[in-house]
């Protein structure tokens, strides 16, 4: 677990300065393999660290 606090902590730095929101997508080959775990725990790091989240989910429609 300590390879995801270092990609919070560089994503943050690069919040910081760049001083624009930034977009990232969390991609996986199958469900189950944590894409949502990550996402979530990489949002509380920033959120402790005064970053503004904003979330977003969409589905395939068939």
């Amino acid at each position: 677990m300590e390879e995801t606090g270092t990609s919070a902590q560089e994503f943050l730095n690069l919040i910081k300065k760049a001083r624009r929101g930034k977009f990232k997508i969390y991609i996986g080959m199958s469900a189950g393999v944590g894409k949502s775990y990550r996402m979530l725990q990489e949002a509380r790091s920033l959120l402790k660290n005064g970053i503004d989240v904003k979330i977003g989910y969409t589905k395939e429609r068939n």
